[in-house]
């Protein structure tokens, strides 16, 4: 077991050593960049966050290759004085070349050293270390919810394969899984925030003002009060999946020989079901929480976080991509890698929780 675990943490090593040179790469390639949206601003072409969509044209590329207007080395930047160019190369770094840039990235990122964003005035560590509780907030509810009513419910279905039951909670689930989150979202909103039916809860933020002068009691009421409508419409579009793999997997696992050998014997049902079905049956399921969580926790949240005036990773890692506030988004993705990584280890190891059967050292010796 020791040596399994040892030998996927250092996997870990190039495979995060992989993901951000791939990303270092493509920014390399992508238009515009930090002295172009700077130079943009100088000429007031640049209006905002997602002015960059609009003007990527005016900003230019990232690369010194448009040097036949007013000799530039960034397009949109003629005109500006050579000297202030170069300055502001030098307080991006972009006076070294890219693979001198790379390996310090790295070797920085090695000592958790995440730089200072270009276009605020605060560390990046400090910056996702504030955002990190809205996300996090997000990413365990939705996951807890997702698998305390999917589970249940799935082996509810397996049990009643054919069922009435089973008819009509899977068409449930699978319209539930065709509202896109941030409908639903917005449904949520109007019939229960105030929009035209109940005003009973919150439109915005993870708390009420004044939270830190409630009781404990009144502290974690608030705080449930205000992320029932976000963790519901991320949760929305997971039940769906989760509970038809918890059905699928338990009967194939009902159909197997070792079932009907273990009733011909005279087990109880009960046992043949949680002794023998459970415990095989939810290896697949147990399979999926990685994902599951990664999911709840950045895919989707944007648009989420955006309605209900969440301000968490999600939005903060698309307004510095639009931005090319690089240090943050090159932080956000070695944080998500890394997490990433570790839950899916997390994950493996919890196979020999539930199925003691499955051995990681030998397969680590084989």
């Amino acid at each position: 077991m020791i040596a399994y675990i040892a030998k996927r943490l250092a996997l870990m090593i190039p495979t995060l050593f992989g993901m951000m040179a791939l990303s270092f790469l493509i920014v390399q390639f992508a238009p515009g960049g930090p002295i172009e949206r700077i130079a943009a601003q100088l000429q007031g072409h640049d209006t905002g966050a997602t002015a960059r969509f609009s003007n990527t044209q005016d900003a230019g590329q990232n690369t010194p290759q448009n040097t036949q207007s007013g000799g530039s080395a960034y397009r949109g930047a003629q005109g500006l004085d050579p000297e202030f160019i170069a300055e502001l190369e030098v307080q991006f770094g972009f006076d070294k070349p890219a693979h001198e840039r790379f390996f310090l990235l790295i070797k920085n990122y090695i000592r958790f050293d995440f730089g200072q964003s270009y276009y605020r005035d605060i560390a990046v560590s400090d910056l996702i270390i504030d955002k990190l509780p809205v996300s996090i907030t997000l990413g365990l509810w939705t996951t807890l919810l997702t698998y305390l009513i999917s589970i249940p419910l799935g082996i509810a279905k397996a049990r009643r394969d054919g069922t009435s039951f089973d008819i009509w909670t899977s068409s449930v689930i699978i319209i539930g899984y065709a509202i896109p989150g941030f409908l639903f979202a917005v449904a949520l909103i109007v019939f229960f925030a105030g929009g035209s039916y109940f005003d009973w809860f919150p439109l915005r933020g993870l708390v009420s003002e004044g939270w830190q002068e409630l009781s404990l009691g009144g502290r974690i009421l608030d705080y449930l009060w205000h992320i029932t409508l976000p963790v519901l419409a991320l949760a929305i579009g997971s039940f769906a999946t989760t509970s038809l793999l918890t059905k699928n997997s338990f009967m194939e696992e009902m159909r197997k020989q070792y079932v009907m050998t273990a009733r011909a014997k005279g087990a109880g049902e009960a046992r043949v079901f949680y002794k023998h079905i459970f415990r095989n049956a939810m290896l697949i399921v147990v399979a999926g929480f990685p994902g599951a969580f990664i999911g709840a926790f950045f895919t989707g949240s944007l648009l989420i976080e955006t309605i209900f005036s969440l301000d968490g990773l999600g939005l903060l890692s698309y307004e510095s991509i639009v931005n090319r506030d690089y240090p943050v988004v090159f932080a956000s993705l070695y944080i998500f890698g890394l997490i990433g990584l570790g839950i899916t280890l997390i994950s493996d190891l919890t196979y020999m929780w539930i199925d003691p059967r499955i051995d990681f050292s030998a397969r680590t010796q084989g």
